[in-house]
């Protein structure tokens, strides 16, 4: 009788232990969960520089209002300029049922319609991080977000290949030491397998800074990924 009592026990604790084993991984997979989101990244348009500047100020207003707007609806996660020179104007990101809800939610921006901007659509998938920015008043932050690109070193298919398999996990490896430093606190792929990759956002000091941790990432060091990197305005808040 004591025997089949110890026996039972024994049943018992390796079932807890399975089962705390299968919750804890549940728990993992769950916190590491990638969501798909559409991303706009807007391009100066064809009105950019040829609007007068009165025009131009009454585009903005009305543009700002709009994202505050879909901000508050909770339909837009987040949104901001890119504060350089390039082509690039901005970016949002939506929470929506399809990509053609959010492209027709992009579209109705008076920037749009004005030909001010110009927006490219790409699927996009990160862990729902995002809170939902204090918008009165409206302050934001600067991050530095970079576009991975697909770099030269890469051949079709290669992807399977043990080499790039490990590269692979340093990669992702590379990425989890980042965010345990509180360095990078945005990162995932794009879902259209074109030229762009993914994006790292960085929160640091400077542009020095987010380059310097960028080329830490062991697909970049061999140029099998180029980064692309831009100082980003951002709702405070948004981003834990």
């Amino acid at each position: 009788m004591i025997t089949e009592i110890r026996i039972m026990k024994r049943c018992v604790l390796i079932a807890l232990f399975l089962f705390a084993s299968t919750a804890l991984a549940q728990a993992q997979e769950q916190q590491h969960k990638l969501v798909q989101f559409q991303m706009a990244i807007m391009k100066r348009g064809p009105a950019w520089d040829s609007t007068k500047a009165e025009d131009r100020n009454a585009i903005v207003q009305q543009h700002l209002k709009n994202v505050l707007a879909l901000l508050t609806s909770g339909k837009l996660i987040i949104a901001g300029p890119f504060d350089d020179s390039s082509d690039l104007a901005g970016i949002f990101i939506f929470r929506t049922a399809s990509a053609d809800e959010a492209k027709a939610l992009v579209d109705t921006d008076p920037a749009v319609k004005a030909g001010f901007m110009i927006p490219e659509m790409h699927p996009w998938s990160s862990e729902d991080i995002f809170k939902k920015p204090v918008t009165s008043p409206l302050t934001m932050e600067t991050v530095y977000l970079g576009f991975l690109k697909k770099g030269p070193n890469r051949k079709e298919g290669d992807g399977d290949t043990p080499e790039i398999k490990k590269l692979q996990d340093a990669h992702i490896a590379n990425i989890v030491r980042l965010a345990k430093m509180k360095k990078m606190v945005m990162a995932g792929p794009f879902g259209d397998d074109g030229e762009l990759s993914g994006i790292f956002v960085f929160r640091v000091a400077s542009l020095k800074e987010a380059q310097d941790l960028a080329a830490t990432d062991p697909m970049i060091k061999i140029d099998r990924l180029r980064i692309d990197l831009h100082p980003w305005q951002v709702p405070v808040g948004v981003i834990p």
